[in-house]
């Protein structure tokens, strides 16, 4: 029987664009011709409740369960009498919220323009609990146009009917997770399993009956469901329930992120009532091999003993069983095909703006088409990192070529031109060749991606990425300490890293950097230090946005596979039945380092947004610190312009600007006459001219179009050298000249 895929992203990731994982999935299958529909319940769910008849009926089944205990087949939340006064102003302004609803959704949608303004009148919207944070970011605003700022107001209002959602109907509801809390760190699957006995909750009954509507419309013979998050995780269970319970023929499958990392020790057999296959890490193999056994029930021949499985965990005879007996290899990146997102409701997502900070802004605004320059990481060293596994260990870069081959179909099947590049550590080298294929073919994209900050993102290369449509990077500084950095294995260090990002500040591009505190072994005085330099990087203006997050320990990274090199004793040897990844552990130096949370990210919000740089670090904390042993001006000398009179011979030189109009002219000096030519260039902002004498003129005129970015053929600094010196002197004092120093600012790149 021929097989029929139905591939779903359950509730819930992100409300501006899909999670690409089903879409590489589907891809892949185009790539294999087998039949597959994908969708993402968690945007179907959100579009369901926040609409005029989903208020409606929140706010119906709300009145009729503070009179009766609703025999209405799901589970309310019992609220007891204890209801805030937020809440009550929230139902009493039911009307208010039914009546706006669909015209807030339409504009979030970018279908409804005109109601900015509005909005931004500020007597539209019902205003509860959250815009009493209004009055303190009267700042913010002022830097904010008609459109973002009712961007915001919208936010805030949805935020106010989650919150009514959260206290009075779910507690687990969140715009990008759901019952998060029974995902993270769940060993055992007690608390998950005995949740899904319960009858499903209002938010689970939404989830269901889209569910029901789609699986009779698509009739699957074999459901797969990604889960990459912990916030996913209750969700994708409701679905493989309802699915088994309703479609007992119907195979289920899960794969994704959150298998990938937790589920690797999986022994719980309870699971297996809901799933017949769980399927780790790339997911092109493992489905190949699930579809060939369900088409050829009968393929075992005498001389196989068992079907053929790839990273599978399944039940056999009772007990959880780890198959990988497949002979075929992971494809190559070349060969798992372009995304593809239709069935997807791409006009129907809705762009979401919280101010706090400018690289989740990114997350939540706006629509980006998801690709992957590598798989892997180039560096795949960091000790916090899942090195060990092989979504991190095994690097394979795309070619630049394939990369805008993809991304031309994806803009001509989505009309859309921006593109969030996923990966773990995109390679500087293979960003440059993706830049110079983006410029040879003209296209107009928007990007941005993570990066490392590699000591190879020079000033050049930071000006070319910004030509091809990068708009920001987002990088991991860690501890801002170099001894903890070389602990950490990061190959970079403090000042390094402010002059990167000087260089792509520069440029024009936004960077975002991931901080860490609580790394083992980190001490007081170090974390005090770490922010003193993070203060000095955004009071220098190189950093624009960032976020603190506290270490964790996970299993499958070299400090949870080594832990005594570190420092680190685990609390518990014990490997859970289900969930294993995050790991409870002591430090050996004791220091509790929660408490520095709230101090880190309160300072992190007002530099951020360019304020409070001359408080004392002290000022943050509400508990004594040791005074910071960084130099107040560690990174200004950091940054202090050093030039470079080191090309290397076999750096490209590329010319990314235009074509220059020429004028001769005669030049007299002591009775002496010399042939000049002036070249004037027009760049999109401005225009300007160099002089040089004639005979260097016509050779920069002829060598500006053999290194135009738009010719196949790269030309390396010693062949310009070469190309120069066939006919003219002293290629150095001219490279040096004034002349070229212009033109290296407007598009004259060594790279």
């Amino acid at each position: 029987m021929k097989t029929k895929l139905f591939i779903i992203t359950p509730p819930f990731t992100q409300l501006n664009t899909p999670y690409p994982a089903t879409a590489y999935i589907k891809g892949f299958l185009n790539t294999k011709n087998i039949e597959s529909v994908q969708a993402d319940l968690g945007i179907d769910v959100i579009l369901e409740l926040f609409s005029k008849k989903g208020l409606q009926d929140l706010f119906q089944v709300c009145s009729a369960n503070s009179a009766s205990s609703l025999g209405s087949g799901f589970r309310f939340q019992d609220v007891g009498n204890e209801i805030s006064d937020n809440s009550k102003r929230i139902f009493a302004l039911q009307d208010e919220y039914i009546k706006t609803i669909d015209a807030v959704i339409q504009f979030l949608q970018g279908k409804n323009p005109t109601l900015a303004l509005q909005i931004c009148q500020e007597d539209f919207l019902p205003e509860a609990s959250r815009f009493a944070q209004l009055e303190e970011l009267d700042w913010a605003f002022g830097t904010m146009g008609t459109q973002d700022k009712a961007k915001h107001l919208a936010t805030l209002y949805l935020e106010d009917i989650s919150d009514f959602i959260v206290e009075c109907v779910d507690e687990n509801f969140g715009f990008s997770r759901y019952a998060e809390r029974l995902g993270r760190s769940a060993n055992s699957f007690d608390e998950l399993y005995s949740a899904l006995q319960q009858e499903p909750t209002y938010i689970d009954s939404i989830l269901i009956s889209l569910l029901k509507a789609k699986i009779e419309t698509v009739k699957p013979t074999l459901f797969l469901i990604s889960v990459p998050f912990p916030g996913n995780l209750y969700s994708a269970f409701r679905c493989a329930q309802w699915v088994k319970q309703n479609h007992p023929e119907i195979k289920i499958s899960m794969g994704g992120g959150f298998p990938n990392t937790e589920l690797r020790s999986l022994s719980d057999k309870r699971v297996f009532e809901f799933f017949d296959f769980i399927t780790l890490d790339d997911g092109e193999v493992p489905i190949e091999e699930l579809i060939f056994n369900l088409e050829n029930p009968d393929s075992v021949t005498s001389s196989e003993v068992e079907k053929r499985f790839k990273r599978t965990f399944i039940l056999e005879n009772g007990e959880v069983v780890y198959k990988n007996n497949s002979l075929k290899h992971d494809y190559k990146q070349a060969y798992v095909g372009t995304p593809d997102y239709s069935d997807l409701p791409l006009d129907k997502y809705i762009s979401v703006i919280e101010i706090v900070n400018p690289m989740h802004r990114m997350w939540s605004d706006g629509r980006w088409n998801k690709l992957t320059m590598a798989h892997g990481c180039y560096w795949g060293k960091c000790t916090f990192c899942d090195i060990s596994l092989d979504y991190i260990k095994v690097y394979e870069p795309v070619a630049a070529s394939l990369l805008c081959d993809r991304i031309e179909e994806l803009m001509l099947q989505t009309g859309q031109n921006g593109f969030h590049f996923v990966d773990e550590a995109a390679p500087p080298a293979l960003m440059r060749a993706l830049a110079l294929e983006i410029l040879k073919r003209k296209l107009s994209v928007t990007w941005w991606t993570n990066i490392r900050f590699e000591k190879s993102f020079s000033k050049d290369l930071c000006l070319l990425l910004k030509a091809s449509g990068c708009i920001a990077v987002s990088g991991g500084l860690e501890v801002a300490s170099d001894r903890l950095l070389k602990l950490i294995d990061k190959g970079v260090t403090v000042e390094q890293v402010a002059k990167v990002t000087r260089n792509f500040t520069e440029a024009g591009i936004m960077v975002h950097a991931y901080l860490m505190y609580g790394y083992p072994t980190q001490t007081i005085q170090e974390t005090i230090d770490s922010l003193e330099m993070v203060r000095q990087l955004f009071e220098a203006g190189v950093l624009q946005s960032g976020f603190w997050h506290q270490f964790a320990l996970t299993a499958h990274s070299p400090v949870g596979l080594y832990p005594e090199q570190f420092g680190v004793t685990k609390k518990t040897e014990l490997i859970g039945t289900f969930a294993n990844n995050d790991i409870e552990y002591t430090d050996s130096t004791g220091i509790n380092h929660d408490k520095f949370s709230f101090g880190l990210k309160k300072s992190l919000f007002n530099f951020m947004h360019g304020i409070c740089f001359d408080y004392e670090l002290q000022d943050w904390f509400d508990f004594k610190i040791p005074k910071t042993k960084i130099h107040p001006d560690f990174i200004f000398n950091a940054l202090e312009e050093q030039n470079d009179f080191n090309t290397k011979p076999n750096a490209k030189v590329v010319w990314i600007g235009g074509k220059p109009s020429a004028e001769i002219f005669t030049k007299s000096k002591k009775g002496r006459n010399w042939e000049m030519m002036s070249l004037t260039f027009h760049d999109k902002k401005e225009s300007f001219s160099i002089q040089t004498n004639q005979e260097e003129g016509n050779w920069l005129i002829e060598i500006l179009n053999k290194i135009s970015v738009s010719n196949p053929k790269n030309y390396t600094f010693q062949e310009v050298k070469n190309d120069f010196e066939t006919s003219l002197e002293d290629f150095e004092l001219f490279w040096y000249s004034k002349p070229i120093n212009t033109l290296r600012e407007f598009g004259l790149l060594v790279l």
